[in-house]
């Protein structure tokens, strides 16, 4: 029997013997606490404003970091799904709080010399401790819920997408009153210190344990959902899955990019630095709105009719802040902000329900990571929209080319089938 099964004795939220029926609740609050401050990677905009005033680091450089972040944050949760297998479901969570913990105090302790600190530590050690604690806790907490995948999904990804709004915030304020030195240090305390408590209380649904069956009914316009089970190996062999991840790709662009430089969007069309601030802040409250909403409207209506909305918002989402970026609206600026925010929001979620969905629960840990590494080729959208504003000293360009990612990515959500 391997590790997974070692740990359903807990005693941390105990099982009515009588019944067996369990207090599952619970672990989704742990879930999601943990989630929204492993989040904090996705306050880049915010956190890495100070480095570029006191390094002179060019956007282009600080875009590299986030990719960076992107990619060893796959790779954390790939590591992750393969000690889940082996060490069980409390081992990736504990050590990725520790490498969280380790990436944000030697990040402070940059001399600001070479950019290749930053990408050890803040984008190499933080992605990948991030990495490891999102995929172990989520495939932990969705165990219990095969019911409310879709809502499930959605309250552990509005946590980590509500971590730029809660965080980045009180960051911003740490930055302007304890420099920001000081400030990663704090984070590298607390953020460590929540991921490793987490990690000495979660644990998978034990398999005797009397909790609500998926009905395995078909949406009004959807699919039905009652999975099989399928190996990694199986699952990537199914030309559905790569037609989803292509769809994720381009669909993902969007909203990570504009993460990355949400703060700089809204300075270019003229908001102060207070509310350029709040309106990253915005596009993180929307980011995690739209993570509930889509595991909502997952569980009601299907992956058909989700998907598409989120289509629909993903093509609107650059038309209006590339409208907003040649009138210098800053209004529009808000209004696509908030849609790149709730863009971005459905995808995660979209991403985990339709796994577990699609490929069942058995391999759920190792087939989400690989799922998830559809964040690389995603990551270097970013960058590469770095490169086209340190050229042209715009963002014009950069969001013609999400508007066509958008419009391609509907072409590839329709053309996707359960398998």
């Amino acid at each position: 029997m391997d590790g997974t099964n070692n740990e359903t004795s807990s005693p941390n939220i105990e099982m009515d013997v009588k019944t067996k029926t369990v207090t599952r609740w619970p672990y989704l609050v742990v879930g999601v606490i943990s989630m929204l401050f492993a989040g904090i990677i996705y306050a880049w905009s915010i956190l890495k404003a100070p480095l570029a005033q006191e390094f002179g680091w060019t956007p282009a450089a600080l875009g590299l970091n986030f990719t960076f972040v992107m990619c060893f944050f796959v790779v954390g949760g790939i590591l992750s799904g393969i000690m889940t297998k082996k060490l069980g479901i409390k081992a990736p969570v504990i050590v990725g709080g520790i490498l969280t913990f380790l990436g944000f105090f030697l990040a402070s302790r940059m001399s600001g010399a070479s950019t290749t600190a930053l990408y050890l530590t803040y984008g190499v050690l933080t992605g990948a401790g991030v990495g490891m604690a999102y995929n172990a806790v989520i495939s932990a907490t969705m165990s219990w819920f095969p019911d409310k995948a879709g809502s499930c999904s959605g309250a552990l990804m509005m946590g980590f997408g509500a971590s730029t709004l809660v965080l980045g915030t009180l960051a911003s304020s740490l930055i302007q009153s304890i420099g920001w030195r000081n400030t990663y240090v704090v984070l590298a305390v607390a953020i460590g210190a929540i991921i490793v408590v987490t990690g000495l209380v979660v644990k998978l649904a034990p398999v005797d344990a009397n909790l609500p069956a998926t009905t395995g009914k078909k949406a009004k316009k959807g699919e039905d959902f009652e999975a099989r089970d399928f190996t990694t190996s199986e699952m990537t062999k199914r030309s559905s899955f790569w037609r989803f991840y292509l769809y994720c790709i381009l669909s993902c662009a969007i909203g990570n990019t504009v993460i990355s430089v949400a703060r700089d969007i809204s300075l270019s069309v003229g908001a102060t630095v207070a509310l350029a601030t709040t309106l990253v802040g915005v596009l993180s409250m929307c980011n995690g709105l739209g993570r509930i909403i889509s595991g909502a409207m997952f569980d009601a209506f299907g992956r058909r009719v989700t998907m598409l909305i989120a289509n629909v918002i993903t093509i609107a989402a650059p038309a209006i802040t590339l409208g907003a970026i040649m009138t210098k609206s800053i209004t529009l600026c808000a209004i696509g902000l908030c849609l790149c925010g709730l863009s971005y929001g459905f995808a995660p979620t979209i991403v985990s329900a339709v796994v577990r969905s699609f490929y069942g629960s058995e391999s759920f840990g190792l087939n989400f990571s690989i799922a998830n590494s559809f964040l690389v080729p995603t990551s270097f959208v970013a960058t590469l929209a770095g490169s086209f504003v340190t050229k042209t000293g715009s963002f014009n360009s950069t969001f013609i080319m999400l508007l066509i990612f958008s419009i391609c990515a509907l072409a590839f959500n329709l053309s996707i089938k359960r398998p």
